[in-house]
């Protein structure tokens, strides 16, 4: 992935709009505003204040890491289009990020090594996001697959001690990966995802959104 830096990372799935420009640990910007719906008004300015800090330009971009999903529906739009968008216009790839497996990756970085957690987030008022992990030294490892599961049994499907996400609370931080987990995922694990094939992506939603009615 070394040919492949600076890697501009974009994180809108939730109310957290962050970008980061990554050479390396040692060396990135990051800019965020948590915030609700205000993605499509800041994303361009936070790219420009990432870029402006590091004094590069535009054109030294080398790939663009994008936080696919599960999350919210326009917040996942707006991301993948501005990456879309930079991207063709300078003909560089996206590196699709799972962003349950971003966040996964900051929660084991700041865990002890064996950690068994979960995360658990909100699709809807019935509904949660669940997967669980177990922290390692270098990464994590996923041991339940993401998926869907019913609020009613909550308390059933949970089977570690520690659980982070917005399950209790829709404002919290810990339900949302930074911009710079982001570029690190996709630095790390990203080779095999990295695409030039930009029409063919779409944000994973796990599900099919139905509209309703009010009643």
């Amino acid at each position: 992935m070394n040919d492949y830096l600076p890697i501009l990372a974009i994180e809108t799935s939730s109310r957290l709009c962050s970008v980061s420009v990554y050479f390396s640990d040692d060396l990135y910007s990051e800019f965020s505003v948590n915030k609700k719906n205000i993605h499509s008004e800041i994303l361009f300015d936070l790219i420009k204040e990432c870029i402006s800090e590091l004094n590069i330009n535009v054109d030294s971009l080398k790939s663009i890491a994008v936080s696919i999903g599960p999350g919210s529906f326009t917040g996942l739009r707006v991301g993948l289009s501005a990456a879309k968008g930079i991207a063709f216009g300078k003909g560089i790839p996206i590196i699709p990020v799972p962003t349950f497996e971003a966040l996964a990756l900051q929660i084991s970085e700041f865990s002890k090594p064996s950690t068994n957690f979960s995360i658990c987030n909100s699709v809807n008022r019935d509904e949660y996001y669940l997967s669980e992990f177990h922290s390692q030294i270098n990464g994590y490892e996923v041991t339940r697959e993401l998926e869907l599961i019913k609020k009613t049994e909550f308390k059933n499907e949970i089977k570690t001690d520690l659980v982070f996400g917005d399950f209790q609370n829709k404002s919290s931080i810990s339900s949302i990966p930074s911009s710079l987990f982001i570029a690190k995922w996709a630095y790390l694990f990203g080779n095999d995802l990295l695409t030039f094939d930009h029409d063919y992506l779409e944000p994973n939603y796990i599900k099919n959104f139905v509209a309703r009615r009010t009643k």
